[in-house]
């Protein structure tokens, strides 16, 4: 994923769009389709009416079932052929983009080779997680011993100042929250939490309810419930910590249960975020089916290019209109090992259906990778135990801001912790996918597969927390956001249209995150080669620039203590 670029914060194509209907809550299932209909999420132009894109969207041939005012987006069924390139072909609308993938079987069940960096410990060295347990310090929990990244960004320091406060609201945009999991349920704000991802049989597989919305509280995919736990996992007692254990979890479900985001679910969960007054929001994704978003790349068609001009300019307002109504946004540079400021041939998109993907030269002047590449989006690259930058994080002066802990599994080259579990990042995990992965039986008992990289944990009334091993810049991008968010709670001032909450502006919140950051210069040679770990040079990396901004760190490793620590703060 990739950042907008550092120096260019300025306003893109705002919503210019009259509010008539604003979305704020999860969508509703549109009305079942047949014979030669398809649904597609549909952008009006700027400065365009509700009114008059209904009327332009009527005309096309598509009927609207949901809308989203905030930012000119609204759902619509339409005929399968000729709809895209007559909305391209519209003044009154920006265009229009497949709302769900089509080509797939609803038998078949997705693959999700976005996961296969995450997961690169399964099945290797599983009993490395075993060390014993270590003694727990006075605001700490029983696992922390285990939570290097907590050390590295001083949580625990932190901590002694403020360790968050409940009227600040982190939103955690990902595949759900497991609400169930004691460490998340003391923080869980079930009034603010939203599911705007139904599930799509063709990609997730069966609905696990009959409305196919999961209910608030649930994570069938696991990734969302592993953000959640290190961006404020409760100081209890029981399990792990976060990075700020005392604010408010939010979840805004926007992501597919098998891992894949898609437009509008994401648009109305960050419209829903300014409008809920919800002070940080991570995204630890990027927007499917395209790796990079070009706007006129030649070697996808007219019709692929034209979905991918309505999803740029959908992103570019949702993100400018979260940021305009207070949200502070933290995104994860990505894991394809490149420079952003150069990228590779994209080989991986259209990621969904499978088997569409095809070469496509990536301009970096036209192309985007989204969100994390839009609008005032704090972008995060990942690092290992050794401060070291992982080798599948992206990097590159033109997108990255922080650096943070994301762990890496090869790290410790030629020391006893080299390819160990415990290089990466522990956080909390719903027990029903640990189940599904065979780490943990139907007794809710962790398995010989999962002795070392699974943890289970009880508060003394019974309730079990299960705890498992990840890495990425998506566990890079919780770090940096839960120290935004303990910024908000120390230095954070009454918000005047959210009574009972903290508000700080995002500006605000990336100055103190970015200055109190801890400087790194780049590695010496500046050529870091990871051949040594096992990788091919196509893995190699450059660093550029210098101690105080450089490619692999940004501004720095986040630093929580000195963040509230910080002198003259004005807002």
């Amino acid at each position: 994923m990739r950042t907008h670029r550092r120096v260019t914060r300025a306003l893109a194509s705002a919503a210019l769009i009259v509010a008539t209907a604003s979305v704020g809550t999860a969508a509703s299932p549109a009305a079942a389709e047949t014979g030669g209909s398809t649904e597609y999420t549909v952008l009006a132009a700027d400065n365009v009416s509700g009114a008059d894109a209904v009327a332009a969207i009527e005309r096309a041939g598509g009927r609207v079932v949901e809308r989203n005012d905030t930012v000119g987006m609204f759902r619509v069924v339409g005929p399968e052929s000729g709809f895209i390139e007559r909305t391209a072909a519209s003044s009154t609308l920006s265009g229009a983009a497949h709302r769900t993938p089509i080509g797939r079987a609803p038998s078949q069940q997705p693959t999700t080779p976005k996961s296969d960096v995450e997961k690169e410990s399964l099945g290797a060295n599983r009993a490395a997680g075993s060390a014993k347990r270590g003694g727990t310090t006075v605001g700490m929990d029983p696992l922390d011993d285990k939570l290097w990244g907590l050390r590295m960004v001083k949580s625990d320091q932190a901590r002694t100042v403020t360790a968050g406060d409940r009227r600040v609201s982190v939103g955690v945009l990902d595949t759900g929250v497991d609400a169930s999991n004691p460490d998340i349920a003391a923080n869980f704000d079930w009034k603010l939490s939203r599911n705007f991802a139904k599930d799509i049989p063709a990609v997730d597989g069966p609905c696990e309810v009959a409305s196919c919305l999961d209910p608030v509280g649930t994570d069938d995919g696991g990734h969302g419930t592993h953000v959640a736990g290190t961006i404020g996992a409760a100081a209890n007692g029981v399990g792990v910590s976060g990075v700020a254990p005392n604010v408010s979890l939010v979840e805004l479900k926007g992501g597919q249960d098998a891992g894949f985001f898609f437009l509008e679910p994401v648009v109305n969960a960050l419209t829903y975020a300014g409008d809920a007054g919800i002070d940080v929001v991570n995204m630890s994704f990027y927007l499917d089916p395209w790796l990079y978003n070009c706007a006129n790349n030649p070697a996808d068609s007219p019709t692929a290019q034209a979905e991918q001009r309505t999803i740029i300019k959908g992103m570019v307002r949702a993100l400018t209109y979260a940021h305009l109504h207070g949200v502070t946004l933290v995104g994860a540079l990505g894991n394809n090992h490149e420079d952003l400021g150069n990228p590779r041939t994209d080989t991986s998109s259209p990621d969904y259906p499978d088997k569409t993907s095809y070469p496509r030269p990536i301009d970096n002047k036209s192309c985007l990778d989204l969100p994390a590449e839009g609008p005032f989006v704090i972008g995060v690259s990942a690092l290992g135990p050794s401060g070291t930058k992982s080798d599948y994080s992206n990097y590159g002066t033109e997108q990255i801001s922080v650096a943070a802990p994301g762990g890496w599994f090869r790290d410790g080259i030629g020391t006893s912790s080299y390819r160990t579990a415990e290089n990466e990042i522990l956080s909390t995990y719903p027990k029903k996918v640990l189940q599904e992965e065979k780490l943990v039986d139907a007794d809710g008992n962790i398995t010989p597969a999962g002795a070392g990289t699974v943890f289970k944990e009880c508060t003394t009334d019974g309730r079990c927390g299960y705890y498992t091993y990840l890495q990425g810049t998506s566990m890079a991008s919780p770090h940096a956001a839960g120290v935004a968010a303990l910024i908000v709670s120390r230095f954070g001032h009454p918000d005047r249209s959210h009574r009972g909450t903290l508000t700080l502006s995002p500006s605000t919140v990336e100055s103190v995150l970015t200055h109190s950051a801890a400087q790194h210069a780049c590695p010496e040679p500046r050529l870091r080669s990871y051949t040594p770990e096992g990788r091919t040079t196509e893995w190699d990396a450059t660093c550029t620039g210098g101690e105080e901004f450089n490619g692999f760190y940004g501004h720095g490793i986040v630093d929580a203590y000195a963040a509230v620590t910080s002198k003259n703060i004005e807002d």
